[in-house]
């Protein structure tokens, strides 16, 4: 490379895997744009720094949630920027709700809001799949999990499109984003005090009552994982669905094959979260120098793991570049390493399952509308499409 990777540029936004193919092969631990941060390009290198807590903290990634200009965020407070032993305790509390009767509970929800879809839908009709199928299933499911007022679904979008850009805002865009914040912390708040005077069915109810050798959340841990839930569990499920439409659209014999036999849906989504994982980047921050092929991360660089690039990694995935759902392995990073691996992974995957299932449901199918060149948001850690304009056709 001639000059410094940015991978904030338009051209790595709207097509960073030529870029990493080249990092992995010349370059696998550099420093890039923006900021000088310290690139990991290759799947085992990534998974090294994800595992290894004692040597690279979650802590930095409050480098994207907690930029100069921005004075708080409870995003900084959350499990996912906490190492052990915090890490262990706070996890353990939100584990013993989160995985207590979700998916049974949301799954009539998701059904509800895909049926609403398939009657929406005429031979010829153009219409945005992210906002009206990609974007209210992870809105519907979180609406109903945090017994939240359905008709905020509406403002979801906004406040995790602004969580997500807070790394790559603009002096602009900065304003509304602190608005963004200061709004999103006292309507849960309120929520919270809600649900301790009167407690429902509900996320929020279950995370208060939950105890670990007696011990509670604190208010400000419960509105952090809030506040994650919001912006991970939202943003990326929409991406993901976004994605498997298109990867659809590009290979009708995959299409062909899953209408054909819907069991062959989870091994697609598997793939589809290999082949274009929503969550592009994690941040990590070394504790101590650290050598990696040669090259000596500073003791207190920032590290940007690329996963991305791990899931296309050659010597783990033969022929990377291609989108195939028969691979041996497909499991990539996409849902993290070690500790830290997502915790919402389950719901996330039965979220994208119900919408593909629809998909593969329909007597139509879906094209590319005309006339509309795709545009990308602008977030370090997540990749998607703000929107996906697409034809129906019988």
């Amino acid at each position: 490379m001639s000059h410094r990777l940015d991978l904030l540029s338009p051209e790595l936004r709207a097509n960073p895997y030529p870029y990493y193919a080249e990092l992995r092969r010349s370059h696998p631990v550099c420093q890039v744009d923006p900021g000088g941060l310290w690139a990991l390009s290759r799947y085992d290198d990534v998974a090294f720094a994800l595992k290894n807590t004692d040597l690279f903290s979650a802590q930095g990634g409050r480098v994207a949630v907690l930029p100069p200009w921005l004075d708080r965020n409870p995003m900084a407070d959350s499990l996912l920027l906490m190492d052990p032993p915090e890490h262990t305790k706070t996890r353990a509390l939100v584990s013993r709700a989160f995985s207590t009767r979700v998916i049974p509970r949301i799954e009539p929800v998701l059904r509800a809001v895909t049926r609403e879809f398939v009657e929406r839908l005429t031979p010829g009709r153009e219409l945005d799949f992210y906002a009206e199928l990609a974007m209210p299933i992870p809105a519907a499911a979180i609406a109903d999990l945090l017994g939240l007022d359905p008709a905020l679904r509406a403002n979801f979008q906004r406040w995790t499109a602004d969580f997500v850009a807070t790394a790559a805002a603009t002096p602009e865009m900065r304003p509304g984003i602190r608005a963004t914040i200061v709004e999103l912390e006292q309507y849960l708040l309120e929520v919270i005090a809600a649900r301790r005077a009167a407690p429902r069915d509900d996320l929020v109810s279950d995370l208060l009552a939950a105890r670990v050798d007696g011990v509670a959340l604190t208010e400000p841990e419960l509105v952090s994982f809030l506040f994650v839930l919001l912006a991970a569990g939202f943003e990326t499920t929409t991406h993901l669905l976004n994605a498997a439409l298109v990867l659809l659209m590009d290979h009708p014999e995959v299409y062909a094959r899953i209408r054909a036999d819907p069991a062959l849906i989870p091994a697609f989504l598997e793939e589809v979260l290999r082949f274009e994982p929503p969550g592009q980047i994690a941040l990590r921050q070394a504790k101590t120098d650290v050598e990696i092929r040669g090259v000596t991360v500073p003791a207190g660089a920032f590290v940007a793991a690329l996963i991305g690039s791990a899931n296309r990694d050659e010597q783990v995935f033969p022929d990377p570049d291609r989108f195939d759902i028969d691979r041996e392995r497909q499991v990539g990073l996409s849902f993290g390493h070690g500790v830290h691996f997502c915790i919402g992974a389950a719901l996330a995957r039965a979220e994208a399952k119900v919408g593909i299932e629809v998909l593969a449901s329909l007597p139509g199918r879906f094209e590319r509308a005309d006339g509309r060149a795709p545009e990308w948001n602008l977030s370090l850690l997540v990749r998607g499409l703000k929107e996906c304009w697409v034809r129906y056709v019988l």
